[in-house]
Protein backbone atom coordinates (compact mmCIF):
# COMPACT_ATOMS: atom_id res chain seq x y z
CA UNK A 1 0.00 0.00 0.00
CA UNK A 2 3.11 2.42 0.80
CA UNK A 3 4.83 1.60 -2.24
CA UNK A 4 1.72 2.87 -4.34
CA UNK A 5 0.90 6.11 -2.53
CA UNK A 6 4.73 6.73 -2.84
CA UNK A 7 4.38 5.99 -6.75
CA UNK A 8 1.15 8.12 -7.10
CA UNK A 9 2.99 10.91 -4.99
CA UNK A 10 6.08 10.42 -7.59
CA UNK A 11 3.59 10.46 -10.87
CA UNK A 12 2.23 13.72 -9.25
CA UNK A 13 5.02 15.46 -8.77
CA UNK A 14 6.72 14.48 -12.22
CA UNK A 15 3.15 15.84 -13.79
CA UNK A 16 3.62 19.22 -11.85
CA UNK A 17 6.82 19.76 -12.78
CA UNK A 18 6.00 19.11 -16.24
CA UNK A 19 2.82 21.10 -16.26
CA UNK A 20 5.07 23.89 -14.60
CA UNK A 21 7.97 23.62 -17.78
CA UNK A 22 5.56 23.59 -20.57
CA UNK A 23 3.76 26.91 -19.12
CA UNK A 24 6.67 28.87 -18.56
CA UNK A 25 8.97 27.34 -20.57
CA UNK A 26 11.62 25.07 -20.03
CA UNK A 27 14.71 27.73 -20.57
CA UNK A 28 12.56 30.16 -18.56
CA UNK A 29 11.86 27.71 -15.57
CA UNK A 30 15.78 26.84 -15.79
CA UNK A 31 16.87 30.68 -16.18
CA UNK A 32 14.30 31.70 -13.31
CA UNK A 33 15.73 28.63 -10.92
CA UNK A 34 19.49 29.54 -11.27
CA UNK A 35 19.41 33.38 -11.52
CA UNK A 36 16.71 34.76 -9.17
CA UNK A 37 18.00 35.54 -6.46
CA UNK A 38 17.46 39.18 -6.18
CA UNK A 39 18.59 40.96 -2.77
CA UNK A 40 18.57 45.14 -2.19
CA UNK A 41 21.79 46.99 -2.83
CA UNK A 42 23.49 50.13 -1.80
CA UNK A 43 24.82 51.20 -5.04
CA UNK A 44 23.78 54.70 -6.14
CA UNK A 45 23.80 56.83 -9.17
CA UNK A 46 27.80 58.10 -10.17
CA UNK A 47 29.19 54.72 -8.57
CA UNK A 48 31.72 52.45 -10.08
CA UNK A 49 30.30 49.48 -10.68
CA UNK A 50 31.84 46.93 -9.04
CA UNK A 51 33.48 43.84 -10.61
CA UNK A 52 31.26 40.73 -10.54
CA UNK A 53 31.37 37.49 -12.71
CA UNK A 54 28.30 37.38 -14.65
CA UNK A 55 26.45 33.74 -15.35
CA UNK A 56 26.49 33.37 -19.44
CA UNK A 57 23.16 31.92 -20.18
CA UNK A 58 24.14 29.72 -22.92
CA UNK A 59 26.21 27.45 -20.27
CA UNK A 60 29.72 29.19 -21.24
CA UNK A 61 32.75 30.28 -18.54
CA UNK A 62 31.59 33.16 -16.15
CA UNK A 63 32.49 36.90 -17.50
CA UNK A 64 34.14 39.03 -15.90
CA UNK A 65 32.58 42.64 -15.58
CA UNK A 66 36.27 44.69 -15.41
CA UNK A 67 37.39 42.36 -18.43
CA UNK A 68 34.43 44.21 -20.51
CA UNK A 69 35.32 47.56 -19.58
CA UNK A 70 38.92 47.93 -20.25
CA UNK A 71 39.01 51.90 -19.40
CA UNK A 72 35.60 52.45 -21.74
CA UNK A 73 31.97 53.14 -20.82
CA UNK A 74 29.67 49.55 -20.32
CA UNK A 75 26.65 49.37 -20.72
CA UNK A 76 24.24 47.14 -19.50
CA UNK A 77 20.61 46.12 -20.96
CA UNK A 78 17.84 44.04 -18.52
CA UNK A 79 15.14 43.88 -20.64
CA UNK A 80 13.75 43.15 -23.91
CA UNK A 81 14.91 45.18 -27.13
CA UNK A 82 11.74 44.36 -29.33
Amino acid sequence: MLKKILLGFGALVLLLGGAAAVLVGPRNLIGMLRYDQRREGRLVVGDVAPDVALAAIDGGPDVQLASLMRGKPLVLVFGSLT
